[in-house]
């Protein structure tokens, strides 16, 4: 297993090919691995099914979980597998393969000539061992395809594209048209899609599938990353994005080689089938818009699969239904969603910025400073810290705003989002009735609530330093003057002002017979 590691959607797809029973040149093979990696892999993937019967841990559970979390159980701690003279053997190994087709280059000459620039590398039998791991790997020689029924999905783009008419404009729109079939029976599959872009490309294999009722065990397409890939920060490459789907449906990818159109023989035919079979037969008809364009696609389609073949007694339909439809893999239960990977900081104020959005979503403010892991769907976002999901948001849209959930936020932060009048009345009553009260009509006097949010902090920190008794007496005494501030408790407390007695405004004197009445007072008005 030397050199980098392995992807870890690549990982999955080995463990896909292993249940389905492949061996392990086969699987090195499909996946351009060296048999060595694959065994190291496959070792490696015995221990922790064996280490983890008390945690449960299983095939289909690793295979259910997102790439960062299957990483932490493959490559946890120092791999001992990066070895430095193997990756400067691998970085010159072009070098070595050109001059071995020189004539009278031995691969012992090129050994002898590595030792004396590289003295602390391989040995000559390893240095030729790996030459000849390469050769190996590389040598695939043509032969006569047998196609086992449900075993593999041949999947196109016709180089022609396909057009509907604008009904607004006028203008013709053209299309691309996405071709499928199962080799062994070469049922077909067509629908125009809006371009050969990622999202609609596995939109229209979805479709396939659905339309065929379950799921190969293997996929071939062309080569699509020479295809569609494009320098885009934001757009995860093609082999990701199908491994993803490939994993979704239970299936493996083995993408054909460039230029090598012997390896999909059946869909390139099938394309050249469909410009005489679609392409003419439609050429005199007129669409305005690309879901009537398929409708009549669908029907040119199916009356191609019912036709009868030449030299067989039956019809492409009748073989697929006989054969192949009951051996097809299951469905799942939810349509794939393209995922898309990047790695963020999180800043100072604990969220991560997402600028295909230009939103802000949340994580735990420990994590502050940290790089981390986020895979986003259409709909969802996901963020990883060290192989542990640690949050989770709804895709927001809106543009410059933030996802802020309460639970990543600091105990200050939380009491700061918190404020408001009910939460402060709230806080009041679980010290006494009274300071209750009284905040409740601090409130109440026409003031903006956040004005007098610092007020009430003030008055829950006095409630927590200083007695009760106390402090309900300066309260009381507020109230009856109807003053209704910080400051005025603080200095009745600080004063001593609760424990004084508060003499009567006015005093009964005694009876006597030198008392004026009212009239008395009365007549000098």
């Amino acid at each position: 297993m030397a050199g980098k590691p392995k992807p870890m959607s690549q990982i999955k797809q080995m463990i896909i090919l292993r249940q389905q029973g492949k061996g392990i040149k086969t699987i090195a093979r499909m996946l351009e691995m060296s048999k060595n990696t694959v065994k190291s892999y496959l070792f490696k993937l015995d221990k922790l099914l064996e280490n983890n019967k008390k945690t449960g841990l299983t095939t289909e559970k690793l295979l259910s979980m997102e790439v960062p979390e299957i990483e932490k159980q493959f490559l946890s701690g120092d791999p001992s597998y990066k070895d430095p003279r193997y990756e400067h053997f691998i970085s010159n190994l072009a070098y070595y393969q050109k001059e071995l087709q020189r004539k009278g280059v031995t691969k012992t000459l090129l050994w002898e000539e590595y030792r004396q620039s590289y003295p602390d590398g391989y040995g000559r039998s390893q240095f030729c061992h790996h030459l000849n791991q390469q050769d190996l790997a590389r040598a695939k020689p043509s032969m006569v395809l047998e196609h086992k029924p449900a075993e593999k999905l041949y999947i196109d783009f016709a180089g022609k594209p396909i057009a509907y008419i604008d009904r607004e404009t006028g203008e013709e729109v053209r299309c691309q048209l996405f071709v499928a079939c199962l080799p062994y029976s070469d049922y077909a599959f067509a629908m125009a899609v809006a371009s050969q872009t990622i999202p609609d490309f596995l939109y229209a294999l979805s479709r396939c599938m659905e339309q065929l009722g379950g799921v190969t065990q293997l996929l071939v397409p062309d080569n699509l990353k020479a295809a569609v890939n494009k320098a885009d920060k934001y757009e995860p490459s093609i082999n990701q994005a199908l491994e993803d789907f490939a994993n979704h449906y239970g299936t493996a990818v083995v993408p054909a080689r460039a230029r090598k159109p012997q390896d999909k023989a059946l869909v390139e035919n099938q394309v050249k089938v469909l410009y005489s079979r679609v392409y003419a037969r439609l050429r005199n008809m007129q669409f305005f818009d690309i879901h009537s364009l398929n409708r009549a696609i669908g029907q040119k389609v199916k009356a191609h699969n019912q036709t009868r073949m030449q030299q067989k007694p039956y019809c492409r339909e009748e073989k697929f239904l006989a054969d192949e439809k009951g051996l097809l893999g299951k469905l799942p239960g939810e349509r794939f969603e393209l995922r898309h990977y990047a790695r963020l900081t999180v800043a100072k104020n604990n969220h991560i910025y997402l600028a295909r959005d230009n939103h802000y979503f949340s994580v735990p403010y420990t994590l502050i400073g940290q790089r981390v892991k986020v895979i986003y769907t259409r709909s969802m976002l996901y963020v990883f810290h060290k192989g542990e999901r640690v949050a989770i948001h709804s895709r927001g849209f809106n543009q410059g705003s933030y996802s802020t959930l309460k639970e990543h936020l600091c105990s200050q932060h939380q009491h700061y989002r918190d404020r408001s009048p009910e939460y402060y009345r709230s806080k009041a009553a679980q010290h006494s009735k009274v300071l209750s009260r009284y905040i409740s009509l601090l409130f109440k006097q026409g003031k903006i609530p956040e004005q007098l949010y610092r007020t009430c902090d003030g008055l829950l920190a006095l409630g927590r330093k200083v007695d009760k008794e106390r402090l309900e007496k300066a309260c009381n005494t507020a109230m009856e003057y109807k003053v209704y501030s910080y400051t005025f408790i603080k200095n009745m407390l600080e004063n001593n002002m609760t424990e004084a007695t508060a003499e009567p405004s006015a005093r009964e004197l005694p009876e006597h017979g030198n008392v004026r009445g009212k009239t008395y007072y009365d007549q000098y008005q």
